[in-house]
């Protein structure tokens, strides 16, 4: 595993060895601009794993992404390797313990760094471990609250205007203006313990990972995301995000992932995981 081989991918030419929060931010952004979040694996026959190695040769190597377990973890190793002060964390999304996330401390205070969680909720910035602190940022005011017991992450977001009126109800639509996406508390967590959620969100019917195929990655303007069939480019306006969304035919899939992704060396198969995605809301 090779630091510079990371940053190389990521588009990062700054000082490997200067552990700020100037540094923190950049790679963070550059993170989620040039790695997508994705489960394309699951509907392909492979296995997500827990092994850094693995995650490495799949993401850096092979053109690849991850969800939140393969991208936190390996942006874990990055942090550790740059020298910063950090703990990963367990949070909660809906009620189910499952996604990892790294919380980093430079002088003196504490922030929450999180490359993975994908499309509208994705934070391009580590966020400052404040409570009730508004932290703007393109897409969207996110703000932790501390209510005694957890932490609590919310976003306030701005309406969607959508182009094509044929998806102006379209249930991959979320239109809450106010949301939670997640909730932890400061408890430190090694890999072991999101070895069974890791297990079950890819093997059980009830996991919303099986029941849809994801591909989300941030842009400069917005973010790209395709569920099942459904292709999506939001661009975020200043009191709006105007969202353009379209269905692909199965011969264009791969192409899609490999020019506005930068996925390759996966085929996905649109059985009933993708399927799915045309039933399942609230992702945008």
């Amino acid at each position: 595993m090779d630091l510079k081989e990371y940053f190389k991918k990521i588009g990062f030419t700054g000082q490997y060895d200067k552990a700020d929060l100037d540094n923190l931010f950049t790679i963070h952004k550059l993170h989620v601009m040039n790695i997508p979040f994705e489960n394309l694996g699951i509907h392909s026959g492979e296995k997500n794993t827990l092994d850094l190695h693995i995650i490495y040769d799949k993401i850096v190597k092979s053109n690849r992404g991850g969800w939140c377990c393969e991208n936190n973890l390996l942006f874990s190793w990055v942090l550790k390797e740059m020298g910063y002060k950090f703990t990963t964390l367990g949070s909660k999304v809906f009620t189910m313990d499952s996604h990892l996330i790294n919380l980093v401390e430079i002088d003196g205070k504490q922030y929450i760094a999180d490359v993975s969680f994908g499309v509208s909720g994705q934070i391009w910035h580590p966020l400052e471990l404040i409570s009730g602190k508004d932290q703007p940022q393109p897409p969207g005011v996110f703000r932790l609250i501390n209510n005694g017991m957890q932490w609590v992450l919310e976003k306030t977001c701005r309406k969607k205007l959508v182009k094509d009126e044929a998806f102006a109800n379209s249930s991959l639509l979320d239109k809450r203006l106010t949301k939670t996406l997640y909730s932890f508390t400061l408890t430190p967590r090694d890999v072991d313990h999101f070895r069974k959620m890791s297990d079950y969100l890819q093997t059980s019917p009830d996991s919303l990972f099986m029941l849809k195929s994801i591909c989300s990655l941030q842009t400069a303007t917005g973010f790209r995301a395709l569920f099942g069939w459904t292709y999506s480019e939001v661009t975020f306006k200043e009191d709006s995000d105007l969202v353009d969304m379209k269905e692909i035919p199965d011969c264009e899939i791969e192409a899609l992932l490999r020019d506005n992704f930068w996925v390759s060396r996966v085929q996905v198969h649109m059985g009933l995981g993708s399927l799915g995605a045309r039933q399942a809301g609230g992702n945008f």
